[in-house]
C-alpha cells in the first residue's frame, strides 16, 4: 500500500513521472489556451471540449506509460481503489502540479501582455458561493473518476470502444456543466498552476477539496457497488 518497492525497484519510475508533468503540462497549456478568447471571444462548448480532446490525445499518447492520471482527483481516487500507491501517487501529484505550473508559464510567455487576463484561472464569482462551488467540482470530478475507474477495470469485457475517449467526453461533460459556477477546474493541479503564475488564491482550497473528494468518492462508490465481479467475468467468457 505504501509502495516502497514502486519507487526502488521501478526502473521506468522517471519515465512514468515524466510522462505525468508532460500531459499536465499540455492540459493547462492547451486548454486554457482555448479560454483566453484575446481575438475571438471562447464559448463554454468551445473551452469544453479542447479540455476534454487535449485529456484523450494525452491518454492516448503516454496511458500506456504512466496511466495519464494528469490529475491529483484521480491519482487520489486510484489510491482508494487499490491502483496505484500512497508514495508512487504523492510523486505523480508533485509532477502533475509541476507540469500545471510549467504549462501556464508557456502560456504566459505565448500571451499578448495586453491579453493576458487571469490566464483562463478558476474562479468562484457572485452569485455562486464558495461551498455551492465545492459541491458542483466534487459532483463533475465524481463523474470523471467514476470513467476512469470504469475503464480501468481489468474484469470487464464489455469495453469495446476508446477508453481515452471516454475519459475525454467525461472531462468535456464537467467543463460544460460547471463551468458558469466555478470556471470548471476538475483537477487540482491546472488551477494550482495557474494559481502560481497569476497569484489568485482566492478560493483556492475549493479547487483542492472538491475534486479530491468527488474522486475518492467515485473510486470507492465504483471499487465496492460496480466494479465487475468475477462471476461476471466468467459469464461474459461462456455467452
Amino acid at each position: 500500500m505504501i509502495g516502497f518497492h514502486d519507487i526502488t525497484d521501478n526502473r521506468n519510475i522517471w519515465r512514468m513521472l515524466s510522462a505525468e508533468f508532460l500531459g499536465t503540462f499540455f492540459l493547462v497549456l492547451v486548454g486554457c489556451a482555448s479560454v483566453t478568447g484575446f481575438v475571438n471571444p471562447a464559448s463554454v462548448t468551445q473551452t469544453s471540449f479542447a479540455f476534454g480532446l487535449i485529456v484523450a490525445t494525452m491518454a492516448q499518447a503516454v496511458g500506456h506509460i504512466s496511466g495519464c492520471h494528469i490529475n491529483p482527483a484521480v491519482t487520489c481516487g486510484l489510491v482508494f481503489s487499490g491502483h496505484i500507491s500512497i508514495l508512487k501517487a504523492l510523486l505523480y501529484i508533485v509532477f502533475q502540479c509541476i507540469g500545471g505550473i510549467a504549462g501556464a508559464a508557456v502560456l504566459r510567455a505565448l500571451t499578448p501582455y495586453e491579453a493576458l487576463g487571469n490566464l483562463g484561472m478558476n474562479t468562484v464569482d457572485y452569485p455562486v458561493r464558495p461551498v455551492q462551488a465545492f459541491f458542483m467540482e466534487a459532483l463533475v470530478t465524481f463523474v470523471l473518476v467514476f470513467t476512469v475507474e470504469a475503464v480501468c477495470d481489468e474484469r470487464r469485457t464489455d469495453i469495446k470502444g476508446s477508453a481515452p475517449l471516454a475519459v475525454g467526453l467525461a472531462v468535456a461533460v464537467g467543463n460544460l456543466a460547471s463551468t458558469e459556477y466555478t470556471g470548471a477546474s476538475l483537477n487540482p493541479a491546472r488551477t494550482f498552476g495557474l494559481a502560481v503564475l497569476t497569484g489568485i488564491w482566492d478560493n483556492h482550497w475549493v479547487y483542492w477539496g472538491g475534486p479530491i473528494l468527488g474522486g475518492v468518492t467515485a473510486a470507492v462508490v465504483y471499487t465496492f457497488i460496480f466494479r465487475a465481479r468475477k462471476e461476471e467475468e466468467e459469464e461474459d467468457e461462456n455467452s
